[in-house]
């Protein structure tokens, strides 16, 4: 999270980068119990005094005063930031581009396949034409599937549901301190505030919801069509906000609350990993998807470690930062979703002994 905050800023890429604290606001006993096991077991791996073990929690009477959400169990703050996605992608393609980049718009990929007469090369079906390439990197996510049918199953589509709001009359006239989370039995939903000085500052931007619709959400699963809402999710986000902060939001904004509305897809693997490495037996096809909605904070040092493999970098040193869970292997084959995988907390708070 921190290298990605560093790299924009190193790089002078303007976009909304904000440092500071999240909160986990949490509704379910069960839900409490695994936070603290989970941060026990990060300070048990890392230390009580490594930056990234810093937790600190609230009782139902703080979290109410403190972060305006009654009725919760508690609370959990701990290191975050937010950042625009988009500017962040656009300033780095702007560098790569003056370094050589050749970007083709508007030139979706159709297909992958080996040519007839080099069995370590791949020939990319385009709309405008093919292109031969010695290696390729399906960075693709939710879509991955469609180019290497052999993931199907593997990386799976999930659609989610996001709206921009504006603040009710009594939220802080100078915005909220801190981003959050609203984590209940079987699923939870995330809210970030635009940062001054960015446009439409102090909106809202909250997305989630899905297992509040009918069968937990079922049927955003597999689904790849960005275009279109389901309406009962819709409906949910929408009045996410103002029911989780009750009476401190007051009346809705003049102009209405939600400014704008959209859907996304995201890629996710049952294991609840990414997908990093050289497809097996498949020469010079790499992969880098599956975020589990946790692409921000992941992508950056993913990128850094396929390339660290694809050019055959010390294997050991990558194992001393990168995780050996999220490489990609045959073993991962084995695990197809069989149902649908319980988004049940932010993956902060799962981080398991996998290293």
């Amino acid at each position: 999270m921190k290298a990605v905050h560093a790299f924009a800023k190193e790089k002078g890429i303007e976009c909304d980068s904000w440092e500071g604290d999240t909160v986990d606001i949490i509704y379910d006993q069960a839900q409490w119990n695994r936070a603290e096991k989970a941060i026990l077991e990060i300070r048990r791996i890392l230390g009580e005094h490594d930056p990234a073990a810093q937790y600190t929690f609230y009782n139902a009477e703080e979290t109410a005063q403190k972060f305006l959400a009654e009725g919760a169990i508690g609370a959990v703050l701990y290191a975050a930031g937010s950042i625009s996605a988009y500017k962040l992608v656009t300033g780095m393609l702007k560098l790569a581009i003056q370094k050589g980049l050749n970007l083709q718009t508007n030139t979706p990929v159709l297909k992958l396949q080996r040519p007839q007469d080099c069995k370590s090369e791949w020939i990319v079906e385009t709309p405008r034409g093919l292109i031969r390439a010695k290696k390729v990197i399906m960075a693709t996510n939710g879509y991955t599937a469609y180019l290497y049918p052999p993931l199907q199953g593997i990386i799976v589509p999930l659609r989610g549901t996001v709206t921009a709001q504006r603040l009710g009359s009594k939220m802080p006239k100078d915005g909220l301190k801190t981003t959050y989370s609203f984590i209940y039995r079987n699923g939870y939903e995330y809210m970030i505030f635009r940062p001054p000085g960015s446009n439409f500052a102090g909106d809202l931007v909250i997305g989630g919801c899905a297992t509040k619709a009918t069968e937990e959400g079922l049927y955003e699963w597999g689904t790849v069509d960005d275009t279109s809402m389901n309406a009962e999710i819709g409906q949910f986000v929408r009045e996410s906000a103002q029911q989780y902060f009750g009476s401190h939001w007051g009346d809705d904004h003049p102009q209405g609350r939600v400014r704008r509305q959209w859907t996304g897809i995201m890629g996710y693997s049952s294991q609840g990993f990414p997908l990093v490495g050289e497809i097996p037996n498949e020469e010079n096809l790499w992969v880098a998807a599956s975020f589990q909605g946790q692409g921000m904070v992941l992508c950056l040092h993913t990128a850094r470690a396929l390339v660290n493999m694809m050019y055959d970098e010390d294997s050991g040193a990558l194992d001393l930062w990168f995780p050996r869970a999220f490489r990609m292997s045959s073993d991962r084959f084995k695990h197809k979703f069989r149902g649908r995988l319980h988004e049940t907390a932010p993956q902060d708070l799962e981080l398991q002994s996998q290293f």
